[in-house]
């Protein structure tokens, strides 16, 4: 059974404590259902993608239901680390497939800066393996991904500038959007010039600690006839990957498997080459946690052969005009990072590039109707690769 998104919401990304989890879910929540003409009584089931250990709510869709006077709703709270929000589609995606669901409201929200810093990195540290990584060696996030681009930089001659440029390239796009935490662009130098978070990753090669929610309203083949839905894209595919909770039990540090397996499946799934898939798509949002992550994505979608994902960068043809455009809306490093609602803001980025909705100065050339999202939970602990469509699949 075919599955579209027939509405899309999502908040302002960044420090959010002029509001509590409700009130910021519920921005996300009225958009989608705005958009999607439909009401609460419409609903028959709602996944809720949030990590949540830094905040204070923990029964976030029992919270929603009560808040948003939802009636005789299926739910469900899903955490797959930064992955959450695409496992929260996966969940709402499946449901609607299987014949269980006809229409799922799918909700993706974070309210990271309810705890301080430190404590909130310590926590996402605690994504790896936690006995033999974070209690033994200390490693956080950044030092988890800093192990991944010294491992590039060494096989493939990568430099901190080209890291530097996918910062600069995303929050070039991230200025152009009114949803981003960051809404400036930032020149080549000032990126080389900040001061180091975990060698060879500076301030702006890492993405921030965000608050902000994003929604989308699923809907069923039969229902979008019913309701008479225009405006909606299709889900044409989705590859799901896991790694190893170890990184000693990796082969490699230059590709994240779990990225690479999601990816094969979801293009198979659809029809896609996987020898040149950027030739079926118009554009990407990839998670770009650090922007090393970001080339190795670039390689993992094979949009580059192996160890020439970091020509695309120097040859700038991941910016619209490119061979394909990535991270138009600014990615995790410029739009901000809030994990339970990342992937599903991915889907919402879907839905306006697709439907030619995007913001002047970043709506990429639509030709091919098909866009990708990439979103990966912990150091390739969990991979989701889904990629959108204008018609329905076939």
């Amino acid at each position: 059974m075919a599955v579209a998104i027939i509405g899309a919401g999502q908040t302002k990304f960044g420090t959010r404590k002029d509001v509590n989890m409700p009130e910021l879910a519920w921005e996300a929540i009225k958009q989608a259902m705005q958009t999607a003409n439909v009401e609460q009584k419409d609903i028959d089931f709602m996944v809720v993608g949030n990590a949540g250990m830094w905040s204070s709510e923990a029964a976030v869709p029992a919270l929603m239901y009560e808040y948003g006077k939802f009636e005789n709703v299926g739910s469900m709270r899903v955490e797959a680390a930064c992955a959450t929000g695409n496992a929260a589609i996966r969940v709402g995606y499946t449901a609607i497939e299987s014949g269980e669901a006809d229409a799922v409201l799918i909700l993706g929200v974070e309210k990271m800066q309810e705890s301080p810093n430190p404590t909130v990195i310590e926590l996402i540290g605690r994504f790896g393996s936690y006995f033999w990584e974070f209690e033994n060696l200390g490693l956080t996030f950044p030092g988890y991904y800093a192990i991944h681009a010294t491992a590039y930089m060494a096989k493939y001659g990568a430099t901190e500038e080209d890291f530097a440029k996918v910062a600069v390239k995303n929050h070039h796009y991230g200025a152009k959007n009114p949803y981003a935490q960051f809404q400036r662009e930032i020149k080549l130098e000032q990126a080389l010039n900040a001061p180091y978070v975990a060698w060879p990753f500076k301030l702006f090669d890492c993405s921030p600690i965000t608050d902000g929610s994003a929604a989308v309203i699923l809907a069923s083949e039969e229902k979008v006839k019913e309701w008479g839905i225009e405006e909606k894209i299709w889900i044409h595919s989705q590859g799901v990957g896991t790694g190893t909770a170890n990184l000693s039990r990796r082969e490699s540090f230059t590709s994240l498997k779990s990225a690479s397996y999601a990816a094969e499946v979801a293009y198979k799934k659809a029809g896609i080459d996987i020898d040149a898939p950027y030739k079926y798509l118009d554009g990407a949002d990839v998670h770009d946690c650090f922007t090393a992550a970001e080339v190795i994505a670039y390689e993992d979608l094979r949009f580059a052969k192996r160890g020439e994902g970091v020509q695309l960068v120097r040859e700038e043809q991941t910016y619209i005009g490119g061979r394909i455009p990535v991270n138009v809306d600014g990615g995790l490093k410029a739009k901000g990072h809030p994990i339970g609602a990342t992937g599903v803001s991915q889907a919402v980025e879907a839905w306006k590039q697709l439907l030619s909705k995007a913001e002047n100065g970043r709506q990429v050339d639509v030709k091919n109707g098909r866009y990708l999202a990439h979103n990966v939970g912990g150091t390739g602990h969990y991979s989701y690769v889904t990629i959108y469509g204008l018609e329905k699949p076939r």
